[in-house]
């Protein structure tokens, strides 16, 4: 025993030496030979159970330190522009070091998410490590947000995704102390594997699943919105002062009035309006549109632009905001409070007796809104009740804004853009955070005399840019494809209305479509069916129109506090106009196409967590009602069941297939209808239903319902061995007995009429 090291000189050995940690290496460096290796053994085997050494395959390594070849993953450029690492396999009892990325001009270029094997060398006096990539092994490991099920050996994750029905192996060791039911972020480990489940790593616990603030936490996580914003951002927004009168006009005698939400966070729009007093122009109108100058606070290339466009928008959630800026500026500077100056881009726009726009100017400007009044306080006051704060402004500010609005009605009817009528759920909590009550909004003149000038003004922002050549981002909506086109003909035939044949399909043919559905049990089916027939809206540089609203040249302007979109528009018109050092740079100008489909995705993914949270607390509102009756509506059919759209919430729940009835049900992706084999029935969109709530689950947001009566008829439930409760056979069989060969005769048949009927057109 004489000849083996102390402990303390083998861990110092080991340390020194990274890249020797076989057991035969170290017997090397102290001379060890012979029996004495067993002794050797047995004082590794000790310093691997007191926690100092951890032992990889055959080699033995400080877990304070990483292994001189480690997996890690890019988490992308840091202020400085130089690319950080995080080790994936850290075991040391001290915080995660950073590896800071040595890049060759032979590597592959690197992204946030990417895993690589790379060398890596402890900086000297430091805890953090350089790494030089050796080779790039995989991108951005499948994230998993679930509930964890402790077990023996190991555990389970449950996803709490609707669509998910593959549970997860936690092996031992990867569960980081998560315990029984909680609520953990994890990510895949290793390749998945054709037998068993698949392999987790759980990477942060989020707590109690069921509390109701954990809603919109959920969809924060899952989807991958940042919800923090960096020390250095919020530093760089504390450090902004109000901006000053200097090289804009003063505007803050004109009295401005802001019309939000009466819950809004932010105030970005204000209006002004008053008759046009020049002769050439009788009875018009001049309308101004007043929009926060974000661009002065957020310049190009800063900490503040950089973690905007990373964000790309805001996302709106029932208990919660997460922003695209810091409160500092959405809440505060840039926000167009009541009675404060506050700078902005304010737009002047001239407007004929018949709404037409025959002119407009920008200007850089300085205002000072006289009131912040909400929808219904707006309506109130021209429907003959005004608040005390709207009394004093109904004759001079409130009745100008309503008679310019008479008018653009004139001229959108001219236009006939795209006239849906989609109720707009409004999810109300209490103080507790639990759903208090769903309601419909109130569509009122007020909402759509907003919407109405922001359009206008998001259409004159396009036209200067685009008179001026300057570049911008360019809010597209193309038409729809034939094929929705053809599939939305086929449902309006179904429901008894037309949609005009023809080459080329305009809004109004659509608006002919919805006018005529308007008022019957089908006016729903058809707006929906009409809504999902069009493209989705998206960014881009080039100019392609906006079919939806029938408009040549549309960007977004309005919103600069949530939209980086728009901030980029009123950069390229600072810089069209020349009105300072805040605008589009040339190197913006070179990644316009990448900003564009970035937000392009920040946006839908935001329109994404935004309805999966309203799908969970619709769940959780519903869940002590669990069975229930509800009437609905059809809404869709797939090929494992139909959705219904409860009229009362307007939530979506799914009919299973098995619970629509003891038969086999063929499923018509083309025609969109579920036909029962033996009874001939049809499911499809726009049946009236009656049906029970058999299931809620607020931590996924589904909602399993059992079908009752199909248009008043009932049907008979169905037991759970899946056979009719009174009488009846099994489930059939496609293809068997009589009757239903004469269904399957008669879908072929119908099946051939469409086609020869579309190919005679």
């Amino acid at each position: 025993m004489s000849n083996i090291p102390s402990k303390e000189e083998i861990l110092k050995w080991i340390s020194e030496n990274p890249t020797l940690g076989a057991k035969r290496d170290i017997a090397k460096a102290f001379g060890i030979k012979g029996a004495a290796r067993i002794d050797l053994k047995r004082a590794l085997r000790e310093l691997e159970d007191e926690g100092h050494l951890e032992k990889r395959k055959k080699t033995y390594r400080d877990p304070d330190r990483l292994p001189p070849v480690s997996v890690l993953q890019v988490n992308g450029p840091g202020k400085d522009g130089d690319l950080t690492a995080r080790p994936l396999e850290w075991q040391g009892e001290t915080a995660e070091p950073v590896v800071h990325l040595v890049p060759r001009a032979s590597d592959p270029a690197l992204g946030t998410g990417d895993r690589i094997l790379a060398r890596v060398t402890l900086i000297e006096g430091g805890t953090d490590y350089e790494g030089r990539l050796i080779r790039r092994i995989g991108h951005n490991p499948k994230r998993i947000l679930g509930i964890y099920r402790a077990g023996a050996e190991g555990g389970r994750l449950v996803p709490i995704d609707k669509g998910a029905d593959l549970e997860w192996m936690v092996p031992p060791g990867a569960a980081q102390g998560a315990k029984d039911g909680e609520l953990v972020e994890a990510e895949q480990a290793g390749p998945k594997s054709r037998m068993g489940l698949p392999k987790a790593r759980i990477i942060d616990r989020l707590g109690d699943p069921s509390a109701p603030k954990a809603v919109s936490l959920i969809a924060i996580r899952q989807h991958g919105i940042p919800d923090a914003f960096p020390d250095e951002v919020i530093e760089e927004a504390d450090r902004a002062k109000p901006a000053g009168l200097k090289g804009r006009e003063d505007l803050r005698d004109l009295p401005f009035v802001t019309i939000d939400p009466s819950d809004a966070r932010d105030h970005d729009d204000a209006c002004y309006a008053h008759s046009d007093e020049d002769p050439k122009n009788p009875g018009g109108h001049v309308l101004w549109v007043a929009i926060a100058d974000v661009a002065h606070y957020v310049r190009p290339g800063s900490e503040l632009d950089r973690e905007a466009r990373k964000r790309g928008n805001s996302t709106y959630f029932p208990d919660r905001v997460v922003p695209m800026l810091p409160d500092r500026l959405s809440g505060d500077l840039c926000s167009l409070h009541e009675g404060v100056a506050r700078p902005s881009i304010a737009l002047r726009m001239r407007l004929d007796s018949e709404g037409t726009k025959i002119g407009h100017s920008f200007h850089r400007a300085m205002i000072r809104s006289v009131a912040s009044l909400h929808y219904e306080e707006a309506q109130q006051a021209m429907d003959g009740t005004p608040s005390e704060r709207a009394a004093p402004l109904l004759d001079d500010v409130i009745k100008p804004l309503f008679a310019a609005y008479e008018a653009l009605k004139h001229a959108r009817s001219v236009r006939q853009p795209l006239d849906l009528d989609l109720p707009e759920r409004k999810i109300e909590l209490s103080d507790a955070g639990e759903v208090a009550s769903v309601k419909f909004r109130d569509r009122l003149d007020a909402h759509k005399l907003v919407e109405e000038f922001m359009v206008l003004a998001n259409v004159a922002a396009a036209e200067t840019l685009v008179a001026r050549k300057s570049p911008l981002l360019f809010r597209v909506h193309e038409e729809p494809p034939v094929e929705k086109l053809e599939s939305l003909r086929d449902t309006a035939q179904s429901a008894g209305f037309t949609l005009a044949k023809g080459q080329v399909i305009l809004t109004r043919h659509l608006n002919a479509l919805l006018n005529a559905a308007a008022g019957s049990d089908h006016a729903e089916l058809i707006n929906m069916s009409t809504l999902r027939s069009m493209t989705q809206a998206y960014y881009t540089p080039k100019n392609f129109g906006h079919f939806g609203l029938a408009l040549k040249n549309y960007a977004h302007f309005t919103s600069p506090i949530r939209r980086y979109s728009d901030l980029i528009v009123h950069r390229s018109l600072v810089a069209a106009h020349g009105w300072g050092d805040d605008g589009l740079t040339g190197d913006q100008i070179d990644e316009l196409d990448a900003v564009a489909g970035h937000i392009s995705e920040t946006e839908r993914r935001s329109m994404t967590a935004e309805r999966d949270t309203t799908d969970r607390y619709l769940a959780a509102y519903l869940s002590e009602r669990v069975g229930g009756e509800f009437s609905g509506r059809i809404s869709g059919v797939a090929r494992f069941g139909a959705f219904v759209r409860l009229d009362e919430t307007g939530a979506d729940g799914l009919i299973p297939i098995r619970s629509l009835g003891a038969e086999y049900f063929h499923f018509d992706k083309e025609g969109a209808t579920l036909m029962g084999s033996d009874s001939g029935r049809i499911i499809q969109p726009g049946l009236r239903v009656t049906v029970k709530l058999s299931e809620a689950v607020p931590v996924t947001g589904g909602l399993l319902l059992e079908l009752l009566s199909i248009d008043g008829e009932a049907v008979e439930p169905v037991a759970p061995n899946g056979r009719r409760r009174h009488g009846g056979g099994g489930r059939g069989r496609p293809g068997g007995g009589p009757k239903r060969k004469l269904v399957k005769a008669k879908r072929k048949s119908d099946k051939v009429k469409r086609k020869v009927k579309r190919q005679g057109r």
